[in-house]
């Protein structure tokens, strides 16, 4: 009796210790379904804009120009009043009377077509001071044009103006960013190991021949077109490409700093199509200005080809993130929670970065990624290590190969796209062209969060802005729900997004933050704009009032 009773008292025994054994393995998995709780909510603008949103960016009308390409036959949307395109160096239809741009009206919910008569695929761009979209390159006879589009506000009589043949090299797959200065400078392209300045200074007109892009170069998938280019608080560019990175002072033509190898040396940038952006900038101790660079996700070494010969890898589910100022700065390397190639990355009012859009394996490329990623993750960076990222709702469309995600000034984030295909292409293909804009609301915009939400009062949008200045702000909260150590100011740079990259992005946190009250829920903070061109290069801001981590409406700010 002894015996049996012992036998089943360690029969218990081991049972007990195998279910605690079980339980803690489950805790990260616990863990992890708390950090992953899923929030924010999808919209369907428009189930038919005419094309699909290979390229799109904000101006400050709240208006989005949006554009694919020229050269593969009609579109779905005609061009108004009988006009036609008529370009004999098309390579598929010379004579075309549908539009390949259209501009998109937050307010009205609505596009009109415009009129692009050159080829703009896989092009880049970026705003002028003055709210001009200054778009560069494309294909075949567009490779070497420049095209602006000034915004109007009470008509439509605002189209595409095309300046032939100015740029001095080919820039099919290049990256702009905004100067100091206000000029914009235009990196690389496809073969292309250069750079060059626009408008152009006539006394240096011409390109400018750039090692790192030999450097980073692979002949038989090249991985460092679209390179991640950020201007630094020095003045000096920020450029990566493939897995390499550098300081660049385009000045002088001379690399200031070499970056450590992103760990693991896998390949980030076209075709392999990680995205990165330029984490919020802020005051440091001591009054300085930190750094700092998310690199997220992209295609193993040797993907691409493998996707060629219809094998669709894994794609990476790491970040790296390094603080670019820091004097012996080293990559950290975080993973998340669901892998990502295609994906883009949008900087939120509140500083949090959101990861949307892109597959689970393959690569860039025509009818080269498979598994997408229908949901979203938002990226804190000023949580700790490991509980970093949060999974956030899913969409019900794959937004994969040539799809863009650009932030609204109401908070939205504006998402369209998915052409994975050499034509538009509606049946009988995996992924079917997609001509639909969807809008994505993160979790701030709940109607929970309304009693926290603040208002701006003063200044009026459209406002001019000095540099160094104090900016009084007034704006409401509902009352007895301020929470005065928990506002903040930021401004943001809207993007130009393509192919996995958002040009030109940019959010500052202003400095300051002393809040008095004005009258019943009513309050002014007094900040202190960017102090250098360095810091904000001239031009449109959206300005926000951020209470609590849930931002305001934004203003329409013009630094200068």
């Amino acid at each position: 009796m002894k015996k049996t009773f012992s036998m089943n008292r360690t029969v218990v025994i081991s049972f007990l210790l195998q279910q605690l054994l079980i339980l803690v393995l489950m805790l990260p998995c616990r863990q992890n379904i708390l950090a992953d709780a899923a929030g924010g909510k999808w919209d369907l603008l428009l189930s038919n804009i005419g094309i699909s949103a290979m390229h799109m960016q904000l101006l400050n009308n709240d208006k989005v120009v949006i554009f694919d390409r020229t050269d593969f036959g009609p579109s779905n949307i005609s061009l108004p009043n009988g006009n036609c395109r008529n370009d004999p160096k098309d390579l598929t239809l010379k004579i075309d009377c549908t539009a390949h741009s259209v501009e998109y009206d937050v307010t009205a919910n609505s596009v009109r077509p415009l009129m692009v008569l050159t080829n703009t695929l896989c092009s880049s761009g970026a705003v002028m001071p003055d709210g001009t979209l200054m778009q560069t390159g494309g294909y075949n006879d567009g490779d070497h044009n420049v095209r602006t589009f000034k915004p109007c506000n009470n008509n439509n009589s605002c189209d595409w103006q095309e300046i032939n043949n100015v740029l001095t090299q080919r820039r099919w797959y290049a990256t702009n960013h905004i100067l100091p200065d206000g000029r914009q400078i235009i990196i690389g392209g496809r073969r292309q190991f250069n750079y060059e300045i626009y408008p152009k200074n006539p006394s240096a007109d011409k390109s400018h021949y750039f090692p790192f892009l030999v450097q980073t170069y692979d002949r038989n998938i090249e991985n460092n077109l679209y390179p991640f280019v950020f201007l630094n608080v020095d003045g000096n560019l920020f450029i990566f490409a493939n897995n390499r990175a550098i300081l660049f002072d385009y000045t002088k033509g001379v690399v200031v700093k070499t970056y450590p190898t992103m760990p693991g040396g896998d390949p980030r940038n076209y075709p392999s199509s990680g995205s990165a952006v330029l984490l919020p900038l802020k005051n440091l101790q001591g009054g300085a200005i930190g750094a700092g660079v998310l690199v997220c996700g992209g295609a193993p070494k040797g993907a691409y080809v493998s996707a060629l010969n219809r094998t669709f890898v894994t794609a990476l589910s790491t970040c790296g993130r390094i603080q670019i100022t820091d004097p012996n700065p080293q990559w950290n390397i975080e993973t998340m929670p669901l892998a990502r190639v295609m994906g883009d990355m949008v900087l939120l009012p509140n500083g949090n970065v959101l990861i949307i859009n892109g597959a689970s394996s393959g690569t860039a490329g025509w009818e080269s990624g498979r598994d997408p990623v229908l949901s979203p993750v938002v990226y804190n960076p000023e949580n700790p290590s490991g509980s970093r990222f949060e999974v956030q709702n899913p969409s019900s469309r794959p937004r994969m190969y040539h799809s863009t995600a650009i932030l609204l000034r109401d908070g939205r984030v504006l998402v369209g796209g998915n052409n994975p295909n050499q034509y538009d292409t509606f049946t009988g293909v995996l992924f079917p062209t997609d001509l639909t804009l969807e809008a994505f609301s993160p979790s701030y915009l709940e109607s929970t969060s309304a009693r926290l939400r603040p208002k701006i009062v003063s200044p009026a949008s459209q406002s001019s802005i000095g540099y160094g200045q104090q900016l009084a702000i007034r704006f409401t909260i509902p009352p007895g729900r301020l929470s005065t150590n928990l506002v903040t100011v930021t401004m943001v740079a809207p993007s130009f997004t393509t192919h996995s990259f958002s040009m030109n992005q940019r959010l500052l946190v202003l400095s300051g933050g002393n809040i008095t009250a004005v009258e019943l829920s009513k309050y002014q903070i007094l900040v202190v704009t960017p102090a250098s061109r360095n810091l904000a290069p001239p031009g449109y801001y959206l300005l926000f009032v951020v209470h609590q981590d849930i931002p305001s409406e934004g203003i329409w700010v013009q630094i200068k």
